[in-house]
């Protein structure tokens, strides 16, 4: 392995790039639907290697070296975003006369936007970079500082941090409970990158040693809260409830073809009127996907005359709709990306709308500006969605609370505010039909799942395409609809949640463990200068 390690860090120029491209573009194998974490042994491992072989040009000083690692990080951080998410361009291929051309943006483009805090993080790392295992420290307070920066940068895109790379099962889930995914991601860098150290050696037993011990507690307490996950569901199960989960299975096209409205909707119902599955009693809230009906629902008062219709006594139906309002004399009215919850009266008793909009697919950012270079939305709004101001629980006549998070909102563990606290359960509806049977959907499910673990409540899942799934507040599916398959489920959830560290002690936790990594790089690096002097 010194040998192999040795030939790396000779790599230079193109042979050297093109090594950190695939090193990244290898550790897309990490994420779903594949979920190789050992993928990112290999990634790691070649780019504490890369790194070690930087000098940058012997007239340039510190300068050139921290451009040198900028780039190399960069090219890294391309390879892998290019190879996770080239299915983004699948969205533009659903009305592809009208969007093909932004194709080079979706599949390159956004990669290489955020390919530019992986170039930051080598460019931290490199400033605090040593002989030992103290660089690892100082590549994980880089990739954390990243990854934490990414998260709202620019509204934030923090989809396939590095942390879900090592949380690939609820085994491995449990520590995000605790120290949040931003704390794991920076533990997993050190743990991911530590065999580099057997090619190097410097360093290597106590290198070694902490990310063999971070490994095990990782895996140690994920089985140990695992061990007590059935009885604290149980202890939480006064106040549960039948969910049914509606996943109709409509083609994207079909949703933008207004001649397919009406069938659309009857589909839906079709689905919500199946007699009860596996013994269950009928179901207390039927839940529809994402912008479920394909018209503006206050506007169709036939429509939710046949909701009444087909709800029976008691029960709700939550549904992914279009709300508009009216903004006032001789304005357009404004448009949300809403939940309504509608009584088997067929009265709309509750609404929420969603707060984070996906840029340039719901709304355009510096509109003005780039509307006039031919920037538009990816949906047919006129004028794109309005963003709420603030999430709005869904509260049910039989006394249950859901938190609303629509589509990608789930992805931000930030977008789950305190009043989380005595909610139900976490609702997330979605279409993620424009991406297709891609890794996008699988994608998108691990790290909603995530969210249930965070805040100690289950996750009602449903998407119009799969994957639909009722989670447990641990992570495990309770039941599922895979992708592409048509149907619906039938399960009860608890009503209460299970015990959860807060939001708040996740982010101080996070900051104690970059602290502590700043410390250990530091440390190990002025040890360095005092052996070179």
């Amino acid at each position: 392995m010194a040998r192999l390690a040795g030939r790396i860090m000779l790599l230079y120029g193109v042979p050297r790039l093109i090594v950190a491209l695939l090193a990244g573009a290898f550790g897309a194998l990490a994420t779903p639907p594949f979920g190789i974490f050992a993928a990112f042994f290999v990634s790691f491992t070649l780019l504490v290697w890369l790194i070690d072989g930087l000098t940058g040009h012997p007239d340039g000083g510190v300068f050139s070296r921290l451009r040198s690692a900028f780039i190399l990080g960069w090219v890294f951080g391309f390879g892998y975003f290019v190879a996770s998410l080239w299915w983004l361009g699948n969205a533009l291929l659903v009305d592809a006369e009208e969007f093909a051309w932004a194709l080079p943006l979706a599949v390159l483009g956004v990669p290489a936007f955020l390919a530019l805090f992986y170039g930051l993080a080598t460019m931290l790392a490199r400033m605090l970079w040593s002989d030992g295992f103290g660089r690892l420290a100082a590549l994980s307070l880089g990739f954390g500082i990243a990854e934490w920066l990414r998260s709202f940068v620019l509204t934030g895109f923090p989809w396939n941090a590095i942390g879900y790379g090592i949380m690939p099962i609820p085994l491995m889930m449990q520590s995000a409970a605790v120290i949040g995914v931003s704390g794991v991601t920076v533990v997993a860098v050190f743990i991911f990158s530590a065999p580099a150290l057997i090619g190097t050696k410097r360093g290597m037993g106590i290198g070694l040693a902490l990310a063999a011990l971070l490994f095990a507690a990782h895996i140690g307490f994920g089985a140990w809260r695992l061990s007590g996950a059935d009885a604290a569901i149980a202890a939480a199960k006064p106040g549960a409830a039948t969910v049914r989960l509606v996943q109709p299975l409509i083609d994207q096209s079909r949703k933008l073809d207004d001649r397919e409205r009406a069938a659309i909707f009857e589909e839906h119902l079709t689905l919500s009127a199946l007699p009860p599955q596996d013994g269950q009693k009928q179901a207390d809230i039927i839940v529809w996907p994402e912008t479920s009906i394909p018209f503006i629902l206050t506007d169709n008062p036939d429509a939710l005359s046949r909701i009444s219709e087909v709800l029976k006594p008691g029960q709700v139906l939550i549904t992914g709709a279009v709300r508009a309002e009216d903004a006032g004399p001789g304005m357009p009215p404004r448009y949300y990306n809403s939940i309504y919850v509608v009584d088997h009266h067929g009265q709309i008793i509750g609404a929420a709308d969603k707060v984070h909009l996906v840029p340039y697919g719901e709304y355009v950012p510096y509109e003005d500006i780039l509307k006039s270079l031919g920037v538009t939305d990816a949906i047919a709004m006129p004028g794109g969605f309005t963003a709420a101001a603030s999430h709005t629980l869904l509260k049910l006549p039989n006394g249950q609370t859901f938190y609303p998070l629509i589509c990608y909102e789930a992805i931000f563990p930030d977008e789950i505010g305190p009043q989380v606290e005595g909610s139900t359960a976490l609702l997330n509806v979605t279409n993620d039909g424009w991406f297709g049977n891609t890794p996008g959907p699988y994608q998108h499910f691990l790290q909603a799942r995530l969210r249930a673990v965070e805040n100690g409540i289950p996750l009602i899942r449903d998407a119009n395409t799969g994957i639909s799934a009722v989670v447990d507040p641990f992570g495990r599916i309770v039941r599922g609809l895979d992708y592409n398959q048509k149907g619906v489920i039938d399960t009860t959830i608890g009503g209460a949640s299970v015990a959860h560290w807060s939001e708040k002690s996740r982010e101080i936790y996070f900051w104690l463990i970059l602290v502590s990594m700043l410390m250990i790089a530091a440390g190990t690096r002025a040890g360095f200068n005092f052996r070179k002097n």
